[in-house]
């Protein structure tokens, strides 16, 4: 291959990689964008090193390890919001921002109306909601209705039966995590819909009104 043919490659090169720049920033979803990026640092390496442009192949080489790196904390992160929206709910999160809490029988742990400024995990002990006859068991969350509530206040009285060891984690450390963590979101959606499918399969039937028939008929 001569020079002028091999300047044509290398100017090739370089315009490739420099569409795949403008492709980033016309991409909406992050894992695509990372894809490009990589490839336009693979190109921008190769155009650096054919054309003698050493601080752009200087930029690249740093730019690829971080970009890859990127890529990979995206598929590990995609890997856990799946992991949250159809495996086992997991609540291993909740445990490093927690304080424990222990409850004598009898106990008040919080009433209806009151401010839903924490969210509650049972580690034993059986807590009851007055207001209904549901009763949560250990391992279960309590508190995370009134805690996303639109007033962020309690919606029942939730009462200790016997001796229960709780833990408990700040609501502002729950908003920081979903920000952070989205599968401490999707494991949060998942957490209260469970809660809402139980209590209304748990609620009494509505009898059904009877058909209206005139008295004169």
């Amino acid at each position: 291959m001569d020079g002028w043919s091999a300047s044509i490659w290398i100017d090739v090169v370089g315009y490739m990689a420099s569409a795949l720049v403008f492709l980033t920033f016309c991409m909406h979803t992050m894992l695509p964008l990372r894809a490009a990026a990589i490839g336009s640092n693979i190109l921008f390496i190769i155009y650096g090193f054919a054309s003698g442009a050493y601080p752009v192949l200087a930029l690249h080489l740093i730019l690829l390890p971080m970009n890859m790196w990127r890529t990979v904390e995206l598929i590990r992160l995609a890997r856990r919001v799946r992991a949250a929206t159809q495996g086992a709910v997991s609540l291993d999160w909740l445990k490093p921002f927690s304080r424990k809490v222990t409850l004598r029988p009898d106990a008040i742990l919080f009433e209806k109306g009151d401010a839903a400024d924490h969210l509650y995990f049972i580690v034993s002990g059986r807590i009851a909601l007055d207001e209904t006859e549901i009763v949560l068991d250990p391992g279960e969350l309590l508190g995370e209705l009134g805690l996303f509530a639109p007033d962020r206040q309690r919606t029942l009285t939730a009462r200790a039966l016997g001796t229960a060891h709780l833990l408990r984690i700040d609501a502002q450390d729950i908003e920081r995590l979903c920000v952070q963590h989205p599968e401490v979101t999707f494991t949060l959606l998942r957490v209260i819909t469970l809660r809402l499918l139980s209590n209304h399969r748990a609620a009494p039937a509505q009898p059904q009104p009877l058909p209206y028939r005139d008295a004169a008929s």
